[in-house]
């Protein structure tokens, strides 16, 4: 391996390492739920494997175990993952000059805590072999504990009471996530329309209602967000 990009690997894992071990509990919590909700112990590897995406993990399995049709799902799936859009276009002239199959390993290894850590850094370093061992570094260092926390989680299931009602782990992991986002009032407001618009229409067919809240809660958070904007620019 090229020296540079074996620096660059030290590099990325240094800089992740700290906010990486606030992911264990959230990983341990998903293979939690997994086990929870009635899948086996290896449809539970193979969809943090091939999934790995705790929100859209947790968010479908509702519907994997309500039986629904899977267009559904993949559509709920799709919803809850727009952001790595937004992630995958702020970063993407860091990977401009690596080859076709290093962005799709990329697209993979784009997490949150990646991106959050390592995006503007990704985008100031000039040695594009350096700029990649960062980036495989984290990012490698970030699947391989999550893989290894949530495997805990799946495997401990077996060994937790039954009545721990274990199937509302999901929605506590959920919530951890989603608090730290609520920030300013246009977040408020999108966490509070799509909370209230599950609620009501929690009884809509095939679980459409968790698409609608998602839906409602954009809608609202950019029509807030545009309103806010516009009354600082006039006062």
């Amino acid at each position: 391996m090229n020296p540079v990009v074996r620096e660059g690997m030290r590099e990325g894992v240094r800089r992740i390492f700290t906010v990486s071990l606030g992911l264990i509990p959230w990983a341990i919590a998903t293979g939690l739920a997994m086990r929870a909700s009635g899948l086996t112990a290896g449809e539970s590897l193979a969809m943090n494997l091939f999934v790995y995406a705790a929100t859209a993990q947790l968010g479908t399995l509702p519907l994997l175990m309500g039986g629904a049709p899977l267009w559904l799902i993949l559509l709920t799936a799709t919803v809850l993952n727009l952001r790595f859009v937004i992630y995958s276009a702020a970063v993407s002239p860091a990977f401009h000059d690596q080859a076709w199959a290093r962005r799709v390993a990329a697209s993979y290894g784009l997490v949150d805590v990646v991106f959050i850590v390592l995006g503007p850094s990704l985008l100031e370093e000039r040695d594009p072999q350096r700029r990649w061992g960062m980036f495989a570094g984290a990012a490698l260092w970030c699947w391989g504990s999550w893989q290894a926390a949530t495997a805990l989680g799946i495997f401990a299931a077996g060994w937790v009471p039954a009545d721990w009602s274990l199937g509302f782990m999901g929605t506590i992991a959920l919530l951890v996530l989603l608090v730290p986002l609520c920030r300013d009032r246009a977040m408020l407001a999108t966490a509070f329309a799509a909370g209230i618009a599950a609620l009501v229409l929690r009884d809509l067919p095939l679980r459409t209602g968790v698409i609608a809240a998602v839906v409602l809660g954009l809608v609202v958070g950019v029509v807030f967000d545009r309103m806010t904007a516009l009354r600082r620019r006039r006062g």
